[in-house]
C-alpha cells in the first residue's frame, strides 16, 4: 500500500509537471497495469511470508510432540519392564517361597515323602520362572508353542497354587470364544496374580475361580473367603504393587475391574472386551 501510495503521488507529479492531459489519459492504462502487477507481487510474497511462518510452527509443534511421544515412550517403557519383572520374578520368588514353606512345615510334621515331593515341585517352578525371566529380558513374551489352550493354562496357574497353599479352588468355565494371544496373556497375568495376593494375605481356605464370554465381552471372577483388606490401600503400601499391576493391565486391555473386600473375603471381578488379532 505504501509503494502503491508513493506510486501513484510520483505519477501525477510527473504528469502536472508536465501539463499534458492527453499524455496523462494515455499512460494511465499502462501506470494502473503496472500497479496491479506490482500489488500482486506484494500480496504473493506476503501470502509466501504468512506460509513460512505457519510451516516453522508446525515444525515447532512436530518437535515438541516428538518430544513428548519419546517420553511417554520411555514412560510407557519402564512400566512395561517393571511389569514383566514383577510378573516374572516378584511372582515366581513368591511362589518358591510358599512351597519351600509348604515344605518346612510337612517335614515339622514328619511327612517326609509330601515333603520331597514339593521339593521337586519347587525345582520345576524355579527352572519355569528362569525361563520366563529370560524371556522377559529377551522381550519375548508370547508363550512358545505355537498354540496354547486358555483353560488348561489357568488349570496349571491353579494346581500350581493348591499344591504350594493347599487352599482349595473350585473353577467354572463359560468359553465359547478363542481369545487373541495379547487378551489370554494379561488375563493369566491377572489370575496369577490373584491367587499369588490370596496366597499372601487373605488366610482363605477357598477360592472361586469363574471364566466366561457374553456379549463379545470376557468376564473373570475370583473370590475367596479371607479376612480382606481396605480397597482405599491400593497402591499405597510401598513394595506392593500386585493390585495396582492388575489394574494397569486391565488398562491395557481396555476392560474394567471392581474390586470388593470386607471381613468376610475378597471378589475381584473383570470385564474387558475381545481384542482383534491372531486367535489361538
Amino acid at each position: 500500500m505504501y509503494i502503491s501510495l508513493i506510486s501513484i503521488i510520483v505519477f501525477f507529479d510527473s504528469a502536472l509537471t508536465v501539463g499534458d492531459t492527453g499524455e496523462l489519459i494515455l499512460f494511465l492504462p499502462v501506470f494502473v497495469l503496472m500497479l496491479i502487477i506490482v500489488l500482486a507481487y506484494a500480496i504473493l510474497f506476503f501470502k509466501q511470508v504468512q506460509e513460512r511462518l505457519r510451516i516453522q510452527s508446525f515444525l515447532e509443534d512436530l518437535r515438541e510432540a516428538h518430544e513428548k511421544v519419546e517420553e511417554l515412550t520411555l514412560a510407557n517403557e519402564r512400566q512395561r519392564m517393571a511389569r514383566d519383572l514383577h510378573d516374572t520374578l516378584a511372582q515366581g520368588v513368591a511362589g518358591l517361597i510358599m512351597q519351600l514353606e509348604a515344605a518346612d512345615a510337612h517335614m515339622s510334621q514328619n511327612h517326609a515323602e509330601r515333603a520331597q515331593e514339593i521339593i521337586r515341585q519347587s525345582m520345576q517352578h524355579a527352572r519355569r520362572t528362569l525361563a520366563e525371566a529370560r524371556r522377559a529380558i529377551d522381550n519375548l513374551r508370547l508363550k512358545s508353542a505355537p498354540e496354547v489352550d486358555f483353560k488348561e493354562a489357568i488349570g496349571d496357574e491353579i494346581e500350581h497354587f493348591n499344591d504350594a497353599t493347599g487352599i482349595l479352588v473350585s473353577t467354572e468355565y463359560h468359553l465359547n470364544k478363542q481369545l487373541s494371544r495379547l487378551l489370554m496373556e494379561h488375563s493369566l497375568h491377572i489370575i496369577k496374580e490373584c491367587l499369588t495376593n490370596i496366597a499372601r494375605h487373605a488366610k482363605a481356605d477357598k477360592v472361586w475361580v469363574v471364566v466366561s464370554t457374553q456379549n463379545d465381552r470376557l468376564i473373570i471372577e475370583i473370590r475367596d473367603n479371607g479376612i480382606g483388606f481396605k480397597t482405599d490401600d491400593i497402591g499405597k503400601d510401598v513394595g506392593h504393587y500386585g493390585l495396582l499391576g492388575i489394574k494397569e493391565r486391565v488398562r491395557l486391555i481396555g476392560g474394567e475391574i471392581n474390586v470388593d473386600s470386607n471381613s468376610e473375603g475378597t471378589r475381584i471381578k473383570l470385564e474387558t472386551p475381545f481384542i482383534e488379532g491372531e486367535l489361538t
